[in-house]
């Protein structure tokens, strides 16, 4: 792992956006591929100069929606079964994919869009949308604000890791590092918020019934 780590990383560091996209794809895909390895060393470059800051969050977002419309749509023409039977392969335990399955059943479209913004189910949530065939145009639009918002918040953390600790460029492992234990609090609030959503969502339905 730590070796593919330094691959994706120097994939960033001389392809640029091209870099970016096709590494943020595979992250929405079932392919692990961590956003940390990504979006914080391409902001650095935004902070030397050699990208655009909100270059950065654009190919972020358009490479994580891109992943997660194939991954929606592979799981879609598939079916719970084959994706069970082979998803073994690629680190997809049908335990995973049980979990996965379950948050979408109790957040609907919100779960999609929460997803987007936590660890773990980030990259397989595209999966069960695809196996219960949410309307896709929905899927699009959670997808794409979810992971704009991730974007630029690792955007924001990759660009104060560079005044900070310039370092990092020429260590992934401490970068990975570093911005976790940065964001751990945003994580902590992005779950406060999906746990009110959820109460919420729960009292109109009781309100309905």
């Amino acid at each position: 792992m730590h070796h593919l780590i330094e691959i994706w990383f120097q994939w960033v560091l001389n392809w640029g956006y091209l870099g970016i996209i096709v590494l943020m794809a595979m992250e929405s895909s079932i392919f692990p591929v961590p956003s940390e390895v990504v979006i914080p060393p391409a902001a650095f470059l935004a902070a030397q100069g050699h990208l655009s800051f909100a270059g950065v969050v654009l190919a972020g977002t358009f490479g994580s929606y891109l992943g997660a419309a194939i991954t929606y749509w592979v799981a879609r023409a598939l079916g719970r079964p084959v994706i069970i039977r082979y998803g073994k392969w690629f680190l997809l335990s049908e335990e995973k994919l049980d979990r996965a399955e379950a948050w979408l059943a109790r957040y609907e479209a919100g779960g999609v869009f929460f997803a987007r913004l936590l660890p773990v189910i980030r990259h397989l949530i595209s999966i069960p949308a695809g196996i219960v065939r949410m309307r896709f145009g929905l899927f699009s639009a959670v997808t794409i604000i979810g992971s704009a918002i991730w974007c630029y918040i690792l955007a924001c953390l990759g660009y104060k890791a560079h005044e900070v600790r310039p370092d990092l460029i020429s260590n992934p492992d401490a970068m990975m590092a570093f911005i976790k234990d940065q964001s751990l609090w945003i994580v902590l609030l992005i779950l406060v918020l999906a746990v009110l959503y959820l109460i919420v969502m729960k009292l109109s339905a009781r309100r309905a019934v």
